[in-house]
This record gives structure tokens, sequence and C-alpha cells, in this order.
């Protein structure tokens, strides 16, 4: 249990490093006019992030989750490719890249990176991360919720961030607005 709390810690301490960036970046967009949309769904996307990370450790303790190794390091590796997946989105739309959905009129969308192949690639290493992380030690009850819960979250988000992008549901594919918790 020990290394699965320094793990998931972890990864809580890298959303602290996301948001820290997204602050900075939140600055150089405001500072170019950036307008902001999805301030409602935000608050309910912080405490779905939150709650899984909670979640997957309480019902590791409480409910005396046991680890098998087959599944624990196969789902270790999904949150470690979950992560390098999220730095590469975070590396290619730099300033761009943010928590909330700020769009810089003008700017045209993100092309390279992952952006060559999904619209929305944070959004696949969300996903990733949301049902590995809690199976590491299987904590499949918080995989499952967090899994529906953010489904339906990211629904809500990937259409303000179309929306906000001025894209059609069918041209979707090309969407660069900011990234996810």
């Amino acid at each position: 249990m020990l290394g699965y709390t320094a793990l998931v810690l972890a990864v809580g301490a890298e959303r602290v490093a996301e948001l820290v960036v997204a602050r900075r970046n939140a600055r150089w967009s405001l500072a170019r006019g950036a307008v902001e949309a999805g301030r409602g769904h935000y608050p309910a996307m912080v405490v779905l992030h939150t709650g899984l990370l909670v979640g997957a450790l309480a019902e590791v303790r409480f409910g005396e989750r046991p680890f098998d190794p087959a599944l624990g390091w196969s789902m270790t590796a999904v949150v470690v490719a979950a992560q390098a997946l999220r730095w590469w989105c975070i590396r290619t739309l730099g300033p761009r890249w943010n928590t909330r959905v700020l769009v810089v009129p003008g700017l045209p969308l993100v092309a390279g990176g992952p952006y060559r192949w999904t619209s929305h690639p944070n959004y696949v290493a969300v996903v990733a991360e949301g049902l590995a992380l809690p199976l590491v030690h299987g904590a499949w009850v918080t995989a499952a919720l967090f899994t529906g819960l953010n489904a339906a979250l990211l629904t809500v988000r990937i259409r303000c961030e179309n929306a906000a992008l001025g894209l059609a549901p069918r041209r979707a594919a090309g969407s660069r607005a900011g990234a996810g918790l």
C-alpha cells in the first residue's frame, strides 16, 4: 500500500504542477485578449479529479483491495504513458495550454504533436489515467465511478471547447483549446 500511496501522491503533485503551468498560461492568454468559456463546469471537474485521488486511496485502504501484479504493473505502465501524453500536449500547446477553456482570438489551431492524430489528446490521457490509476491496486469501484462521471463531464467539456473555438460538431478534429486538469 505504501508504494501505491506514493504513486497517487506523485500524480497529485503532477496535478499541482499542471495548475502552476495553467495559471502562468492564463495570464499569458488573458493579456492577449483570451475569452473564457465553461466556467460553470470547471468546479465539477476539480471535484471529480480530486475525488479520483482520494477515492482510489480510500478504496484500497478501507476496501482492502489486494495488489495483483499482472494488473497492477500493466496499469502502472498506462498511468506513466498517460502522464507522458499529457505533458506532450502541454509542451505542444505551449502558453495556450490551460485547465480552463481560454481562447485567444485570431490564433490558428495547433496541428502538431499529438494533435496531428486526435482532436483532444489530453482527454485520452485523462480517460486512461482515470481508469488505470485506481486499478493499479484493484480499486475497481473508483475506476468505474470516475470513468462514468468523467464521460458525462467530458461530453460537456468537449462541446464547450469546440463551441469556443467556433468548430461545428462534425469538424471537431482540430480542436486545440485548454487541456483539462
